[in-house]
């Protein structure tokens, strides 16, 4: 017993355990036997031991079921600690993942599926295990949980969002109706109104003579002036170009509806504008020879939308696969009476008609087809505001 003490006591003993405190060096770290080796020197030996050569036999027989294993631990270990230690809240990658190496036993990330740590946070994000967005601070993650409670309140908050959604809704359509009867009261307003002939001087007498030879003369016409002549004998036309001006003005001058109308428009168009337009279902064309002549100036609709600035197309020709990003490709405008998307603005994610194309301006005018204003012309939207919607022949 004395011995034993002796040896745990001496000061080589306390140095190996004082080396062996904290994380040491990831080059010098056996995954597979869990080794932590100090030095260079002892991480070779290690390698030619017995025991770390069986664990390579095992490793050899089948590759991916351990690597799945590991990618396996170190996915649960990070969202395990991202959960505990930060709940909700948006941090930064980086701070998770250095607090969870600071554990001595950590699964390494060399032995997963990931080689970094951008491409374990674009592949939580992808499979939905947090909200990833990237900054110029670098990545932020926020853990998305899975609780039956929060869960549930999630739903509650939902539900409530959707009745204030049909209020609005209901709003919506009645400032709707209301529009079309103003339009139509309008439309009636100028309208020719038709009435019956009547003389100007009812006071003028007709005569008529029968059985006599002689002729009546009528009274010559006494010539008016035209007091709208000028002193050069043409006529003065500044007047009735006021009264159309006036009338003019008054076609176009606004009432209290359409201001609101308007107003509403533009908080719409100001929420909705984003700088990425990407939708699933929408046909595209790329434009861009980064990727072959052979996709040049070809179509094809987008599968899927990744990283919101990028997405996964099918070309309706060759049926092949690319990833590309929105700079790659434009939309498609299709012909009039076709189903399109509007893929950015106020109306962002409603579907409509096309109903005309003015090339001149570069513009074009749709009828919504989806939505609380479904049948109302919306008009003047830029070409890369609208693109066709991709329908199997």
């Amino acid at each position: 017993m004395g011995k034993e003490k002796a040896g745990f006591l001496t000061p080589k003993a306390i140095a190996n355990r004082i080396k062996a405190k904290g994380l040491q060096k990831l080059r010098w770290y056996c995954q597979m036997c869990q080794k932590q080796c100090r030095d260079e020197n002892g991480f070779k030996c290690h390698m030619m031991s017995e025991s770390h050569q069986r664990q390579l036999l095992l490793f050899a027989e089948n590759p991916d079921e351990y690597i799945d294993t590991f990618s396996k631990d170190f996915q649960d270990g990070y969202l395990e600690l991202l959960r505990r230690r930060f709940g909700t809240k948006r941090v930064h990658c980086n701070v998770v993942y250095q607090e969870y190496i600071s554990q001595r036993d950590h699964t390494h990330m060399n032995s997963t599926q990931w080689e970094t740590l951008t491409d374990f946070v674009k592949w939580l994000g992808r499979e939905g295990h947090c909200e990833v967005d990237d900054t110029e601070k670098g990545w932020f993650v926020k853990y998305i949980d899975r609780d039956p409670e929060t869960i549930k309140k999630q739903e509650q908050l939902k539900a409530k969002e959707r009745m204030d959604m049909d209020d609005n809704e209901r709003a919506a359509r009645m400032i709707q109706e209301q529009v079309e009867r103003g339009m139509k009261a309008e439309r009636n307003a100028h309208e020719a109104e038709y009435t019956e002939l009547k003389r100007d001087n009812e006071e003028e007498k007709v005569t008529i003579c029968l059985g006599t030879s002689k002729k009546t003369e009528l009274p010559k016409p006494v010539p008016v002036e035209n007091v709208f002549k000028g002193p050069s004998g043409k006529e003065d036309n500044s007047q009735g170009q006021k009264d159309s001006k006036k009338l003019s003005t008054g076609d176009k001058r606004k009432s209290a509806l359409d201001e609101i109308m308007e107003h509403e428009e533009k908080m719409k168009e100001k929420k909705n504008r984003k700088d990425y337009w990407l939708h699933e279902g929408i046909v595209v064309k790329v434009i861009s020879k980064k990727l072959g002549d052979k996709y040049y100036k070809k179509k094809g609709y987008v599968k899927s939308v990744q990283d919101v600035y990028g997405a996964i197309i099918k070309m309706i020709d060759s049926g092949d696969k690319i990833k590309v990003d929105q700079s790659h490709v434009e939309t498609v405008l299709p012909a009039t009476g076709k189903l399109v998307l509007i893929v950015n603005g106020a109306y962002r994610g409603d579907t409509a008609m096309l109903e005309e194309i003015n090339e001149k301006k570069f513009n074009c005018s749709v009828k919504l087809s989806s939505g609380p204003l479904n049948g109302r012309l919306v008009e003047n939207l830029a070409y890369e505001d609208v693109s066709k919607l991709y329908q199997a022949s």
